[in-house]
């Protein structure tokens, strides 16, 4: 039975909630800047990037007259795309591309993690899927702290550090309630992949020799660095044992994953670390169908991921508070850098100490879906002054990279936006042996000691305080824009922690805001702000001398970094089909496939 006529727990019969500055086509009111017009009548603008900028402006997308993949493994999208050609819908194609990750991105795709699925169908229908990694059942407030009260490295490194996965359940859970195909024939190309081998490209060859072999002495070693040496690019990388594993989950379904012999492995592993999980915990794991956050931005509409996931809640309030006030100021000048910075700040400062697994604490949504909330942040911001995080009206603060994003548009318009996680680089640094995969270091997303820093630097609240089968807060965001005439613009997503959340809203901005092609949006300078620490942190290259000056005498402390984030994203042509643009910072690999 197609997709379309069941009945979805992800939401099929209950519409999304409109939330933020306006209905989506309603008029705008006085003051209020004039909706931009549709990305596929309105005539792009060029920006003005600073001179010392490694990129240039109006480089051209991967374009797709029908269909359009994009991630960050070239093999994994063109996976997703022959699902695609074989007459499988979009939701069939992104759990194609999840699977192949697993094989040809292992440092972030992964089975043995988790992550959010938002999904927009043709016919207007939205639904989402969280399969968030949860807490052992033995998990405890304050298992990560030593014996005076102090944080160790046990969240993030070894056994303990592993919450229970969810992927494979919630990629089947998508695939069962808006696909087309059968498990065994979307995972058919990762498997294929797993057993056959492909050749290894300098991304991946590069990941791998950062590792220095030094975490896979349970196994891993004999795959990713035979006899001691990290596989070259060119080299063939055949996984025997993950495909193993991912022919069982494709013959019996989840099951063989959280009841099975791979169960039976991973608590195997579980005890030969010192680690928590047990089959119970495996067998009670379940995907859960989410409400889509729908606002209203500048005339367009912003489809975006609810609690556990942080990431829509927070875009949701940064977007509320740009548009309190009317047109955005121009990109490229100090007056936009502070302005969006600043709301950045406010919107993470409500978030550190509000959003928690809506299971387990109540989670006040309204705080960033209100206009009349954006707009009270937006009377705090003085356009002369940065504002210290300390003194922001919020309750008291001590109350990766290693993700992946990938966006899939097929030939009738579905939209997929997926983001999926180990947490740090290659996960918990955990081998399952004999299951061919690793495992994710995801139990550090909890606030492990709350009041204090976690791996990203973000400090959290009790809210997100560790406890048996909850799920951790994430950042992550995979996000779909539509055109004030309702119709498909944007979908995209990104990887790398806290920054996931203004790395895509950016896109979203140059977009929306500056009128940027896909393919300039993607490569524009990018900054990041998240409260505390209260820095504003920039590209190098990103701000021009005089931007740095003038945000300095402004009271900003800046941070310089390499790079930010890995945005993938997929946007409506100016002449009808798809554009395509992988993340320009990780130039080794174009994840980008359309045909």
């Amino acid at each position: 039975m197609r997709a379309s006529t069941r009945t979805s727990l992800a939401l099929l019969a209950v519409p999304t909630a409109l939330v933020g500055v306006a209905a989506c086509g309603a008029r705008p009111s006085a003051g209020a800047a004039t909706p931009t017009p549709s990305t596929a009548t309105a005539e792009r603008a060029t920006p003005s990037f600073p001179s010392g900028w490694r990129f240039k402006t109006g480089e051209v997308a991967t374009e797709g007259a029908q269909a359009m993949v994009v991630s960050n493994s070239r093999q994994a999208s063109e996976a997703g795309v022959e699902i695609l050609r074989a007459g499988g819908n979009a939701v069939d194609a992104a759990v194609a591309v999840g699977f192949a990750l697993a094989v040809t991105w292992p440092e972030a795709g992964n089975i043995g993690g988790g992550g959010f699925m938002l999904m927009r169908m043709a016919n207007g229908q939205t639904a989402a899927v969280d399969y968030r990694e949860m807490g052992p059942g033995a998990a405890s407030r304050d298992m990560y702290l030593d014996g005076n009260g102090q944080r160790t490295n046990k969240s993030t490194l070894g056994h303990l550090a592993s919450g229970v996965p969810g992927a494979v359940a919630g990629m089947a859970q998508a695939l069962r309630e808006r696909g087309t195909m059968s498990l065994a024939q979307v995972m058919a190309p990762a498997i294929r992949l797993a057993r056959d081998g492909f050749v290894v490209d300098s991304a991946l060859a590069q990941s791998i020799a950062g590792t220095r072999c030094n975490f896979l002495k349970t196994g891993g070693e004999a795959v990713f660095c035979p006899g001691g040496t990290p596989m070259a690019a060119g080299a063939r990388l055949v996984q025997a044992d993950l495909g193993r594993t991912l022919q069982a989950i494709a013959d019996m379904g989840p099951d063989a994953f959280y009841r099975g012999w791979i169960a039976d492995s991973l608590v195997a592993e579980m005890a030969r670390g010192g680690g928590i999980i047990t089959k119970a915990d495996l067998a009670a794991y379940r995907a859960e169908g989410r409400t889509v956050i729908r606002s209203a931005y500048r005339g367009h509409t912003l489809l975006t991921m609810p609690p556990v996931s942080s990431g829509g809640a927070t875009i949701t309030l940064t977007a509320n508070i740009l548009a309190a006030d009317g047109a955005a100021p121009a990109f490229g000048t100090a007056a936009w850098t502070h302005l969006l910075g600043s709301a950045y700040q406010r919107a993470f400062a409500e978030r550190n100490v509000s959003l928690g697994d809506p299971a387990f604490v109540k989670v006040p949504l309204e705080k960033f879906t209100s206009p009349d909330a954006g707009a009270r942040w937006r009377r705090g911001i003085d356009m002369a002054r940065a504002t210290p995080t300390s003194a922001l009206e919020t309750r008291t603060m001590n109350d990766g990279d290693n993700t992946t994003h990938y966006s899939v548009v097929d030939a009738m318009g579905n939209a997929v936006s997926t983001t999926t996680t180990l947490n740090g680089s290659w996960g918990a640094k955990v081998w399952v042996r004999g299951a061919g995969f690793m495992l994710n270091n995801e139990m550090d997303d909890f606030a492990t000691a709350p009041g204090k820093p976690n791996m990203f630097g973000l400090v959290e609240g009790e809210q997100n305080a560790v406890q048996p089968r909850k799920r951790m807060l994430s950042s992550m965001s995979p996000s779909i824009v539509l055109d004030p005439a309702g119709r498909l613009l944007l979908v995209v997503g990104a990887a790398g922690g806290p920054t996931i959340i203004t790395g895509t809203s950016q896109v979203i901005f140059n977009v929306i805001d500056h009128r940027m092609s896909l393919a300039d949006a993607m490569r524009a300078p990018r900054i990041h702000h998240q409260a505390l620490p209260d820095s504003l942190t920039y590209e190098d290259g990103g701000l021009s001398a005089e931007q740095l000056s003038a945000l300095t005498g402004m009271g900003h402390r800046l941070r310089r970094t390499s790079a930010l984030v890995n945005v993938n994203a997929i946007m409506r042509g100016p002449r009808g089909g798809w554009q395509g643009v992988s993340e320009p910072r990780r130039p080794l690999t174009n994840g980008a496939v359309g045909y």
